[in-house]
């Protein structure tokens, strides 16, 4: 089973580019998928788990090379997110394998989803559901008594890693792999340098001082984007604050607990008309009780305005969901159904309705 490991990952780190372009293509093919025939839905979602768990697995095993091989350089400068999460992973093997558990739920959630609708009845697909946001959430508990940090989303590094620029695969091998040992003779000279031993005589071109350079506003407009800023030089522990004052652990938690009361109530029919009012309530508390990042807090501030652009979720949701957001989109697929190109996207987001209206994790 090892040596089978170690071919794949001697594989992959050979075709890291040609994967990637694969992974990339693969993932787009699903979006096309539903409704195509029967249990198309199923089949997109089961291609779409195994591409973002091998994805997952190809980024550690990237990192890893990145790591051990200096010839392999990551994007320059690394992302801020990537930086953190990734200095978690190497300081708290805890915390590692709870956000790895974690991505892992969420990767799978529609697909189980999916063979729970198809297998049991609704009552046990919803204990399913709420079972999976038990996990979630009690993961989540699980990072945040590590880090004392508001959350991060996603809490694994991302790939910081250019394919395009990665060195000739003939001479790299897998990391797990006994690494080969370098040549011994120096490399061979250039045959444009063999021959460079008589100096270069001086032109009167070369004598004469250039002309004053005028102001030139592109070079700066190039080099203030990578200006060292505060978040550059801080340790990558520090880039979030820990969390301080009640008020913030209480936004933290209530942020942590409202997907669990959401779905819990969803299952109940006493409770599934006030589910969607009460997760909006505590996604507002939330944010009210959060604090206010500095201007130097970069990352935190990127995580709180994802969590409000996810608020727009909401409008795929519940009641507002079926009374509102669904009778524009179809109003807006019938419209531009004859039309070249928008037809095809239109045809698209048909397909896709029917699986908001029967998934909670397509919501």
């Amino acid at each position: 089973m090892s040596s089978t490991l170690e071919k794949y990952e001697n594989f992959l780190v050979k075709n890291v580019s040609t994967i990637s372009t694969l992974e990339s293509s693969l993932r787009s093919v699903t979006w096309f998928l539903p409704g195509r025939f029967k249990d198309a839905d199923l089949a997109s979602e089961g291609l779409s788990t195994i591409l973002h768990v091998s994805s997952m697995y190809h980024d550690t095993l990237l990192a890893r090379v990145v790591r051990s091989d200096p010839h392999w350089k990551p994007i320059l400068p690394i992302p801020l997110h990537t930086r953190y999460t990734r200095a978690w992973s190497d300081k708290e093997t805890l915390y590692k394998w709870a956000a790895r558990s974690l991505e892992l739920v969420r990767f799978t959630q529609l697909l189980v989803e999916m063979l729970l609708r198809r297998k049991v009845s609704d009552k046990n697909r919803w204990r399913g559901i709420v079972f999976l946001e038990t996990v979630k959430m009690v993961l989540r508990f699980t990072l945040l008594k590590i880090t004392t940090r508001p959350l991060l989303s996603p809490p694994i590094p991302e790939r910081d890693i250019d394919p395009a620029s990665m060195p000739p695969s003939s001479t790299h091998t897998s990391p797990t792999l006994a690494p080969t040992s370098p040549s011994s003779s120096s490399p061979p000279t250039p045959d444009h340098l063999k021959n460079n031993h008589i100096p270069l005589q001086l032109n009167a071109l070369m004598l004469t001082p250039p002309p004053p350079a005028r102001a030139d506003t592109s070079v700066e407009d190039y080099l203030l984007p990578k200006a060292l800023t505060t978040s550059s030089v801080k340790p990558s522990m520090l880039l979030m604050k820990p969390v301080s004052s009640p008020l913030e652990w209480v936004s933290e938690f209530i942020y942590i607990i409202r997907p669990w009361i959401y779905a819990s109530m969803l299952s109940t029919k006493k409770h599934k008309d006030k589910a969607l009012v009460t997760a909006f309530a505590m996604e507002l508390v939330s944010r009210s009780l959060r604090r206010t990042p500095s201007h130097s807090a970069d990352l935190e501030r990127e995580e709180y305005a994802r969590r409000d652009r996810d608020i727009l979720w909401y409008l795929l949701r519940g009641s507002v969901w079926e009374t509102y957001s669904r009778p524009k989109v179809e109003a807006v697929v019938k419209k531009f159904a004859n039309t070249p190109i928008l037809g095809v996207l239109s045809s698209i987001v048909k397909d896709w309705i029917p699986l908001v209206d029967d998934y909670y994790y397509c919501e």
